[in-house]
């Protein structure tokens, strides 16, 4: 394959990772180009990062980024009110790495499991823990870069992006089961009170942990692919589906999800906001959107709020 060709496969696969086109278009255009339906199907892979609507929650301030503090900052880690840093603990598989926070006082405390997007643990994710630290929760972020070194272990995002997709969906389930397993064990975590939430690729694995992990109690996927859609009826949870409406390539997927989630009267809802594109929330990102990014976050509050703190 020669340069020009490799440029015009780089920018059908740009093209789909930011939403502008969908799937089906996208294999479309692999085809032309000479990749193939089978090439573009294994591409597609790779890279993948309402039973009663509810009243639109009011944005509510997400803390601003602090240079000061270091990239992807908004909390101090050495915030008096909470305490957190670096975790890792054992299992079949090997050493999982990750991030904890929880409240410097009080406990035990209601739970949530954070899954990063597809670069890996960057700081953005553990600020994120902090973050729910504040509003009463432990959170722990999984680095699922842990079975080739950690996050900590690459010189940037794209060789991040190369090594997850060096590793199973399977293995990732494992290692987020097996984190779920480690958090039951702390004295400081409500045992039946976990949630988890996610972002891009950790959307999709938000969706499977919904759907496949009993020890769930609630979960928050933002713009995360959507489960296979003859495991719904497993999902014993409520469900929030964050999503953003200028994302071909993950909204393309919501009719169907929207669907099943009905017939099987499931306890969900599902919010699209407009003018948001993938990957809003990330106010470390170019496609940080404000006021999209307030309102999921209060959003998200209050669901976990209602079913892991009532």
């Amino acid at each position: 394959m020669d340069n020009n060709q490799n440029n015009l496969n780089g920018n059908a696969v740009d093209n789909y990772l930011t939403g502008k086109v969908a799937r089906r278009e996208f294999l479309r255009r692999m085809a032309l180009l000479g990749g193939g339906a089978v090439v573009g199907g294994t591409l597609l892979g790779s890279l993948a990062c309402e039973t009663a609507p509810t009243a639109t929650p009011v944005a509510t301030a997400i803390p601003t980024i602090m240079p000061e503090l270091g990239p992807g900052m908004t909390i101090d880690p050495n915030d008096p009110r909470i305490e957190a840093g670096p975790v890792e603990f054992s299992t079949a598989a090997g050493t999982v790495l990750g991030y904890m926070s929880r409240p410097k006082e009080g406990g035990p405390n209601p739970t949530i499991l954070v899954i990063h997007e597809n670069r890996g643990l960057l700081p953005h994710f553990p600020d994120v823990t902090r973050r729910y630290a504040l509003e009463g929760y432990t959170a722990l972020a999984v680095d699922l870069l842990s079975r080739k070194g950690g996050t900590d272990n690459f010189a940037d995002s794209d060789q991040m992006r190369d090594a997850l997709r060096e590793i199973t969906q399977e293995e990732f389930m494992e290692d987020l089961n097996a984190s779920v397993d480690y958090l039951q064990t702390l004295s400081h975590v409500q045992a039946d009170r976990i949630g988890v939430t996610g972002f891009c690729f950790g959307g999709g694995l938000t969706w499977l942990m919904a759907v496949r992990n009993p020890e769930i109690a609630a979960a928050v996927p933002f713009y995360g692919s959507a489960p296979p859609l003859d495991e719904v009826a497993n999902l014993n949870v409520p469900v929030l589906g964050i999503y953003a409406g200028n994302d071909a390539r993950i909204g393309e997927g919501v009719p169907g999800l929207e669907a099943a989630l009905k017939e099987q009267n499931k306890q969900y809802q599902l919010t699209t906001y407009d003018g948001a594109e993938h990957g809003f929330f990330n106010d470390t990102g170019t496609r940080y959107h404000e006021q999209a990014a307030g309102q999921a976050w209060a959003a998200a509050l209050g669901l976990f709020g209602e079913h892991l703190k009532s």
